[in-house]
């Protein structure tokens, strides 16, 4: 396997401050990562389709599903994947790669294709498609569009609102008939993908979309106590659900209520970060797409952790723990993205990015809001 390190970050993390802070990447690791992605999203077969047919006609190659977001393996992923490159094209214009990726994303984020792709999720049978992931990492796209003040970024992002407008009206109906969270280590994680959408509302000052996931969240989450941390991973988990819960609770409360929920939801966590219950896991086979999903899980956990962290007040016992085994799990996660295997390379880098490259914005954005 080929590792992946970060500026200022080493394949092994250290103990001293330097080292538990996550960093930008450089233009080398820039240049793999969208190296990967730019082979992955023109890439047709092989592909999964999940969906629901109710007659003959509905029988297509995935392109003309999804002309688009055809590639790397599924839709989301493709989705995902446009957004790593967005994000790169944005932070490091002068890249080698930058000229190939304004290419893909002006040929694939073109009008006429969303359009279509619309129209797709508009048939009533395909209303629980890619419900609630893939539409959550849509969302996350238009967000790296929405502020780049590029005009093809802005054309793009001009092109993506009429999927958004059909995704943000289905999450709307969808939200207040979810009687019970979704709570699991794979797509349909309900915290999640109420973690983007919140984001993604606040951002674009949709009041009646931020009350309801704020309120969604409390109805769900509030009063969970005694989190059953040793549960976690099950065999093929990307996401930690409880961690992903952890990750949207610090942007829904204020600080100091944050704090005292954590400290109910995962009491043991002092020692449970220490003694090996939460600790990097190792993938027993690269090859096999489910079994490659525990890279992710160490990615996800590395996010989630740090802005966990990040959240608590300065000074917190539960601080710097976090960090450090934030910083063990990004290591961990980072030595499989470019593994030589399609199964992971599809779509690790993503994780990879989101993982490496959150903002203090981001970490920070609910610290003085409903006070």
């Amino acid at each position: 396997m080929q590792a992946t390190s970060l500026m200022g970050q080493s394949s092994e993390p250290e103990t001293d401050d330097a080292a538990i802070r996550f960093g930008t990447i450089d233009d080398a690791v820039a240049g793999e990562w969208a190296k990967l992605v730019l082979g992955a999203i023109d890439t047709e077969f092989p592909n999964k389709l999940s969906l629901v047919y109710v007659d003959a006609d509905q029988l297509k190659t995935p392109q003309e599903n999804f002309p688009a977001f055809y590639g790397c393996f599924d839709w989301h992923s493709s989705v995902h994947g446009h957004w790593l490159l967005a994000r790169l094209l944005r932070t490091h214009p002068s890249m080698e790669a930058a000229p190939k990726i304004r290419t893909a994303l002006a040929t694939h984020l073109t009008r006429e294709n969303i359009q279509r792709e619309t129209e797709f999720f508009r048939r009533d049978e395909h209303k629980t498609f890619e419900r609630m992931y893939g539409w959550a990492w849509y969302l996350r796209l238009v967000l790296e569009l929405d502020d780049w003040d590029n005009a093809d970024a802005q054309t793009w992002r001009e092109n993506l609102r009429p999927l958004e407008a059909l995704f943000v009206q289905r999450i709307t109906a969808y939200l207040p008939l979810l009687t019970f969270p979704i709570r699991t280590g794979q797509h349909t994680d309900t915290g999640f993908a109420l973690g983007q959408i919140l984001d993604y509302a606040r951002v674009m000052q949709l009041d009646p979309l931020e009350q309801l996931v704020i309120d969604r969240a409390g109805a769900f989450y509030r009063s969970d106590v005694d989190y059953p941390v040793q549960y976690e991973p099950s065999g093929h988990d990307f996401f930690s659900s409880g961690w992903n819960e952890a990750d949207l609770m610090r942007r829904v409360m204020p600080q100091a209520e944050f704090t005292q929920w954590l400290e109910k939801f995962v009491p043991e966590v002092a020692v449970q970060l220490v003694d090996g219950t939460i600790a990097p896991v190792s993938v027993s086979d690269v090859t096999d797409g489910k079994l490659v999903h525990l890279a992710g899980l160490n990615l996800n956990r590395a996010w989630c952790l740090r802005a966990v962290a990040n959240a608590l007040p300065e000074g917190h016992r539960l601080r710097r723990p976090l960090l450090q085994s934030a910083a063990k799990h990004l290591a961990a996660g980072l030595a499989y993205v470019n593994s030589g295997h399609y199964e992971g390379d599809h779509w690790l880098a993503t994780f990879a990015l989101y993982a490496a490259t959150q903002t203090s914005e981001s970490i920070h954005a609910n610290e003085n809001e409903h006070e």
